[in-house]
């Protein structure tokens, strides 16, 4: 599996993931066309589908665009009938193959009611996870169509089951912002202090600072960790779902 970040708008990634044993491809949340196109020559590969994890503008509004430049038989998917374009709506659990990956989807409602996180797993072994706008590094997203409940589901049941070594690729580049906040919960944890330190590196030479693992997200991401006593001890709770609501809540107003 070999997957191409492509910038896009301000701060959005999208991903072109490409099964190098058969030169198959599919693109996360294309929502610039042209510059999806321009990485599709660029490696010469065939690409098969678009894999929508939600109905946002930023992440979906490329998606008809897209089809109309392409191969009619172009898929997209998706969870969502709010998603452009979309040929195959998509639920937890279904696969999606592309050449020889292997791609589970993961129903994550809560930013949206339709959101998936795509689980793409190679021959090799390899194993990464398209994760949009429910899991960023180092946060989450907001509850804009859900509840902490369900993003508890989303991340702590779901997500945090994947394998440890799981390589996550979001929607957004976010991470010194969430960072300066999981500092703010967790002042003592040091994987935090030493992974702002490399992310502030990263950003300071034009460098995304994704992937990174669901091992990593477990010790540094205070959504992930809403059942660890130092986050539950910051909200004053003794409850992961209510301490999910409370963390949820003060990052919303947050200024680093």
């Amino acid at each position: 599996m070999e997957v191409n970040i492509l910038p896009a708008l301000q701060d959005n990634y999208m991903y072109l993931i490409v099964d190098k044993e058969t030169n198959s491809a599919a693109i996360v949340d294309p929502v610039n066309p042209d510059r999806v196109l321009e990485a599709v020559k660029a490696h010469n590969v065939n690409l098969t589908a678009i894999l929508t994890t939600h109905h946002h503008w930023d992440h979906a509004g490329g998606n008809e665009e897209l089809v109309k430049k392409c191969d009619s038989s172009l898929k997209v998917y998706g969870g969502d009938d709010r998603i452009g374009a979309l040929t195959n709506k998509v639920k937890q659990d279904d696969v999606i193959n592309i050449g020889s990956l292997n791609i589970r989807c993961i129903f994550t409602p809560c930013h949206t009611t339709g959101h998936i996180c795509y689980f793409v797993e190679a021959p090799s072994g390899e194993k990464s996870v398209f994760t949009g706008d429910t899991l960023f590094l180092g946060g989450c997203g907001r509850f804009f169509e859900g509840t902490a409940e369900q993003m508890y589901s989303a991340l702590i049941d779901k997500l945090s089951a994947l394998p440890d070594e799981t390589l996550v690729y979001c929607g957004h580049e976010y991470t010194l912002q969430n960072l300066a906040f999981a500092k703010h919960v967790e002042p003592n944890n040091k994987e935090i202090i030493e992974k702002k330190v490399w992310s502030q590196k990263q950003r300071a030479n034009l460098q995304p600072t994704i992937p990174s693992t669901i091992g990593e997200e477990k010790k540094i991401n205070p959504f992930m960790r809403v059942n660890e006593p130092d986050v539950q001890s910051h909200a004053g709770l003794t409850d992961g779902i209510a301490t999910m609501a409370y963390i949820r809540k003060k990052k919303d107003n947050f200024k680093a």
